[in-house]
């Protein structure tokens, strides 16, 4: 059935003790839920509805269409096949009713990445008699964290997107004046990541001068800006050995084109890379003195660096996003102001830190680098990350 196999059922025991379910109920449709997929291993989601019931006491229950039963060969557990409504809801009812199921839900919205299941769906599984509750500690436990290879991928994209990004950054800084546009920038950057065996599924954001300051820019040929003297460049790259099967690197580096800096880019600059800084080391901290760490504390910490320098309006989107084999991922994000993640860091997460400040006609900035919760605790990728700018004046 899987390249993972299912979740190990005293650990999955005590992941829904803390839930307070008695099983975990797994539904997808079209790829709606990549926990899904995550979890049960499987490749590549159906057409048609497939709801996985993992108890804490007695087999794994997989409720699936007759026309896609291929997928399921293996399945450590007992398949009900159906293929008119009426068997659909039947065979729910007979898995649900009087139990207290978790699933893929957040009340009032609350967070986004783990509201996957349609309000449709929690409403049938309630009529049929079940109870639903948020899954999100489950999702965290078996579906973010990276597996052994995937660390390994993630090491070594991490280190060839920093690689690539100094590399292109000196050279770019020094093209000023000289004709050079964003889109070849990119184009640059793409052959230089896909030469060292990386996989992309977007291409990589380049932003010159006031370009910067639209945090998800797409430079697009024929309407790109071209590198002026004295400019900032913000160049964001991801990717990874594998395109879908593996865990990306995603960084952002800067530049300047020019040697000498002015005031208020430098200050931007320093406060970017400070305000980076102070929330790694709330989280390393944090787990040294072994106390629980939550996603917020990390914005906070950053956020407040910025907000101290006198910047906060321009901090306009959260400080990082979980990784796991989506570049934006399903565990625990870096977030007290899109959203309130109080969700725990947790041993095998990974996630990005990326604070920017964004003034909006003028310059933007932001540094990112990723975070792993390995063996000796939280680990910083690239080993390296950016201290200054990098500048016609080295």
């Amino acid at each position: 059935m899987s390249a993972h196999a299912l979740p190990d059922r005293r650990q999955l025991a005590e992941g829904l003790d803390a839930v307070g379910a008695d099983a975990w109920l797994l539904f997808d449709f079209h790829g709606l839920n990549p926990v899904a997929g995550r979890v049960l291993g499987l490749g590549g989601m159906g057409s048609r509805r497939l709801f996985v019931l993992l108890p804490k006491e007695g087999e794994p229950v997989a409720v699936v269409h007759k026309i896609e039963m291929q997928p399921l060969e293996g399945f450590p557990g007992r398949l009900l096949p159906y293929a008119k409504w009426e068997e659909l809801h039947a065979a729910l009812a007979s898995i649900v009713k009087g139990r207290t199921v978790a699933m893929e839900i957040s009340p009032d919205d609350a967070v986004p990445y783990l509201d996957r299941v349609p309000a449709g769906v929690v409403q049938l599984i309630t009529r049929l008699g079940g109870t639903v509750v948020p899954s999100s500690s489950l999702v965290t436990r078996f579906a973010a964290r990276w597996s052994p290879d995937e660390l390994a991928d993630h090491r070594y994209a991490a280190e060839a997107l920093a690689d690539i990004a100094r590399s292109e950054l000196a050279w770019a800084v020094t093209q000023g004046g000289q004709g050079l546009t964003e889109v070849a920038l990119q184009s640059r950057v793409v052959a230089a990541m896909e030469a060292r065996g990386l996989k992309l599924t977007t291409k990589p954001i380049v932003g010159f001068g006031a370009n910067a300051a639209n945090p998800h820019y797409e430079p697009e040929a024929g309407k790109d800006a071209t590198l002026a003297r004295d400019q900032v460049i913000l160049l964001d790259l991801w990717a990874g050995r594998g395109s879908t099967t593996t865990v990306f690197a995603d960084q952002t580096w800067m530049g300047f084109s020019g040697a000498e800096v002015p005031e208020e880019v430098d200050l931007v600059w320093r406060t970017v890379r400070d305000a980076r800084d102070a929330a790694i080391t709330a989280i390393q901290q944090g787990v040294r003195e072994g106390r629980k760490v939550a996603g917020f504390e990390g914005d906070r910490a950053a956020r407040g660096v910025i907000e101290k320098a006198g910047f906060g309006q321009y901090f306009v989107h959260r400080t990082g996003h979980s990784i796991d084999r989506d570049l934006h991922g399903s565990g625990p994000h870096l977030d007290d102001y899109e959203t309130h993640d109080d969700r725990e860091l947790i041993p095998g997460v990974g996630f990005s830190v990326e604070p920017g400040i964004y003034i909006s006609g003028r310059i933007g900035v932001r540094s990112e680098i990723n975070m792993y919760w390995g063996a000796d605790g939280p680990e910083v990728t690239p080993a390296q990350p950016q201290r200054n700018l990098i500048t016609t004046g080295g």
